[in-house]
This record gives C-alpha cells, sequence and structure tokens, in this order.
C-alpha cells in the first residue's frame, strides 16, 4: 500500500487520527501476523509522507488500543489483538450509511421530519447543552428499496447549524454536512439494547412488520472531545448482525 497523507487537514490531531487507521490498515493489507515486525520510523514515514512527529502520536494511539507493542531496542510489534477481525464490530465509529455499506446494502435516506426544538434533558445531558439550549431533531428511514432497514432521530445543538433548516440538505451524510460547519465527529460513546419500535414510530410510519430491533445509542464526538450529536439508531434484527473483540 503507498499511501500519502498530505491533503490539507483542519488540525494535527485529525492527521494523527488518520495515520493510526492508515497504519491499522496496513497491518491487514501486508497480513501481518501476532509476532511480526512493522516497518520502521523511517520506512512508515516515507511511505505516508509524514512527519516523524505525527507518526509516533498514532504509532502511541495503536499501542494504547493495543494493537501493537514495543520490544525496546528491537522495534514495534503486532499484536494478537490487530489480527482479530470482526464483521461490522460494534466498537468501530462509522456512519449508519456507512455500516449498511458494509453490510452489503444500497440505502436511500428518506427524511421523516426535520425540527428545531428546546433539548430534552437527556438530549441536554449527552450534549451538554444549557436548559434552555436549543437542536435540531432529524428523523430518518434508512431503506433498500421499500424495505425499511433502520429508523434514525439524530439531534444537533443548533449553533452547528446556523441556516434555516429547510435550505439544508438532510438526505445526504450527516457527518459530511458536520464536516462543512467544521465540527465532523471522529470518535463516540454508545450502548446497545434489544428493543421493539416506540408504538407511535410504528403507527405513524406502518412499520408493524420491523419486528425486533437493535438500538444504538450513541453520542458522537469531535477531535477536540465537543459532542455534536445524539443519535438513535433501532436496526431492524433481522437484516443486521454485529460482533465485538474482547480485550
Amino acid at each position: 500500500m503507498n499511501m500519502s497523507l498530505v491533503t490539507p487537514l483542519r488540525d494535527e490531531r485529525t492527521l494523527v487520527l488518520q495515520l493510526r487507521d492508515a497504519i491499522s490498515a496496513l497491518i491487514g493489507d501486508q497480513g501481518l501476523k501476532p509476532g511480526d515486525q512493522l516497518p520502521t520510523e523511517a520506512e512508515l514515514t516515507k511511505q505516508f509522507q509524514i512527519s516523524r512527529p505525527a507518526l509516533r502520536e498514532a504509532l502511541k494511539l495503536l499501542e494504547q488500543d493495543g494493537a501493537i507493542y514495543v520490544k525496546h531496542g528491537k522495534g514495534r510489534f503486532v499484536s494478537a489483538a490487530a489480527a482479530l477481525q470482526v464483521e461490522r464490530p460494534i466498537t468501530c465509529f462509522e456512519s449508519v450509511t456507512d455500516m449498511m455499506h458494509r453490510s452489503g446494502y444500497r440505502p436511500t435516506n428518506k427524511v421523516l421530519s426535520i425540527s428545531e426544538e428546546v433539548a430534552s434533558e437527556e438530549v441536554q445531558t449527552a450534549l451538554r447543552l444549557a436548559p434552555d439550549a436549543r437542536v435540531v431533531r432529524l428523523e430518518r428511514l434508512r431503506m433498500q428499496g421499500e424495505e425499511v432497514l433502520v429508523y434514525c432521530v439524530d439531534y444537533i445543538p443548533r449553533s452547528i447549524i446556523p441556516e434555516r433548516l429547510y435550505d439544508v440538505d438532510w438526505s445526504g451524510s450527516l457527518l459530511d454536512l458536520l464536516e462543512r460547519h467544521g465540527q465532523r465527529p471522529r470518535m463516540s460513546t454508545a450502548s446497545a439494547t434489544s428493543i421493539m419500535l416506540p408504538p407511535e414510530v410504528r403507527e405513524r410510519n406502518d412499520l408493524h412488520d420491523f419486528g425486533p430491533a437493535f438500538l444504538i445509542t450513541e453520542t458522537a464526538f469531535t477531535p477536540t472531545g465537543l459532542p455534536v450529536v445524539y443519535a438513535k439508531d433501532y436496526h431492524r434484527g433481522s437484516r443486521f448482525s454485529f460482533s465485538f473483540v474482547r480485550k
């Protein structure tokens, strides 16, 4: 793999995260196994066309994640954790659209509603908002043809989106929209629950055959730790499976 990370980026932290992911991908692409040695710093610096300090920060993150380990005087080596590959790991932060693509779907988005409202106590807590703060509430269906696969509700601080709501195309990628406003999330905290769709959602959208759902409730953060999205995504249980690695 020959990858360059020289495109302009918003900040050094974003660059380091991208580099961390690129090195992780390199481990898989080169078929490195537990105990195999990583290329040297000089080789990685040349391959990714990146500065030595940024490279070391990315390697430090991989070490903290348990993906690599250091033998002093010998170099860095691939750990067993890095070699464990799972399909759609629940620990992976990605957009719902990307997740669906990885599962083999070609989804379309149907916007059910878009509104501005005072944040509920639950949303205030998740997004660290003042009691009178306002949020954008975005309700969508993710579909494969005519079949509904995911019911999504997202909350975004109104201060992030200054435009009039109906001047914004809400049918596209929410992460890309946030990036255009300089607030693309890169990480999240999440909880997962097996649940049925709320009755009012089933009735209003004729989703009586949706069946059991796998609800992921997630707060997404920018690299600086600013919460920018609070999301509730109900994945159709008969169409998705999730897996995880414990370490």
